[in-house]
């Protein structure tokens, strides 16, 4: 299993609020001097040779902080980047094939959207953490199906896993699914759409 400690605040990067390497990686590292546990790094671009090269330097960098880099959805560039794990949607493959080419330690996430049973499948198949949302209106995904704080206490009693919260969060709503049961938050916008990205990686933080 895993050595990173998942809970806190999970960071995910957006290509369009970083449009090249440098603010990839300048945004990134202030999340990380603020307390990010983990980053997911999501590009559904398909400029292979670009995905590959950031996920590399990010690697590299997540790596300087003693944090894990999760590739959103695309295990091959996974393993070509040398990442800490993999965050599979429904439809990204399996956790078994995951695990098979990232090893005992990868960390692997699973999208279950509202769904207690597609938490409890991806825990019988190996994942380290299970994702519901979601909870809010999202930028990122504004027709996803929306996931109740109810669903938070449920599965931490039933799943066993940590448990990621996705989809419009922010300051001001964080505590909210915390303190119903969640261990992680995952952020985009909200974290670095910010003026000061590495204060509110802070404020995130401390909401734990």
């Amino acid at each position: 299993m895993t050595s990173y400690a998942l809970h806190g605040l999970y960071a995910i990067t957006d290509s369009t609020l970083m449009p090249d390497d440098a603010a990839l990686l300048e945004q990134v590292h202030a999340a990380l001097e603020g307390g990010a546990a983990i980053v997911q790094y999501r590009d559904k671009s398909d400029d292979s040779a670009r995905r590959l090269r950031q996920a590399t330097l990010l690697r590299e960098l997540c790596e300087r902080f003693e944090r894990p880099l999760l590739i959103n959805d695309d295990l091959d560039l996974a393993v070509a980047c040398k990442a800490h794990g993999v965050h599979l949607g429904q439809t990204d493959g399996s956790v078994a094939a995951a695990r098979a080419q990232l090893g005992a330690k990868a960390i692997i996430g699973v999208t279950c959207h509202d769904s207690l049973e597609l938490a409890l499948q991806a825990r019988d198949a190996g994942a380290d953490y299970v994702a519901f949302g979601a909870f809010f209106a999202s930028q990122t995904k504004p027709g996803a199906r929306p996931a109740p704080l109810s669903l938070l206490p449920q599965a931490a009693r039933e799943v066993g896993l940590p448990v990621v919260a996705i989809g419009g969060i922010s300051m001001d709503n964080a505590r909210q699914v915390i303190e119903a049961g969640a261990n992680m938050v995952a952020v985009i916008h909200a974290l670095f759409a910010n003026a000061d990205i590495r204060h509110q990686a802070q404020q995130f933080s401390q909401q734990f």
